[in-house]
């Protein structure tokens, strides 16, 4: 099963996994589909299966994040707490992507708090590292006096002469 081998997914019991795969839905989409606004009630999460997602914050996407690893999610605000999206995700390509209803998969964990707890611990660390990449760009478009490791993804300055 595809959602196994994502990262978020790993080390889940397959009795949970089991019941994840019954409400999830795989769908594919055209190049140019939007998938959800920036403001539109956040219901579903997606796992990217194959293609190249866009997801934009602000009205001018002065933050701009490429989806393009299959295994990769978004969507993260149907599972946190939050009533809208705070992006809009644009398919960049023709995809396949895994969608999955935000509150039945809340009721699953609630079900199954252990697999709950893995999961939100490895969302934690998705959410960290998108902040992280959104962080490094932000600085880049800030000052042609750094630049970014692609090894450690992180912040240099560069010396000016």
């Amino acid at each position: 099963m595809f959602i196994q081998q994502a990262d978020l997914f790993r080390e889940v019991d397959q009795e949970t996994m089991n019941e994840i795969s019954a409400i999830m839905v795989e769908q594919s989409y055209d190049r140019g589909a939007i998938l959800f606004a920036e403001g539109d009630p956040a219901d579903y999460f997606f796992i990217l299966k194959e293609g190249r997602v866009r997801l934009a914050v602000g009205k001018e996407a002065e933050i701009d994040y490429p989806v393009s690893s299959p295994g990769e999610a978004f969507g993260w605000s149907s599972l946190v707490g939050r009533d809208l999206y705070t992006a809009q995700a644009e398919c960049q390509t023709a995809c396949k992507l895994i969608k999955i209803e935000g509150e039945s998969l809340q009721k699953i964990f609630n079900k199954h708090p252990e697999s709950g707890m893995i999961f939100f611990k490895r969302l934690a660390g998705a959410i960290g590292q998108r902040l992280i990449h959104t962080y490094n760009a932000f600085l880049l478009r800030q000052s042609p006096q750094h630049d970014v490791s692609y090894g450690t993804r992180q912040v240099m300055e560069i010396a000016v002469d």
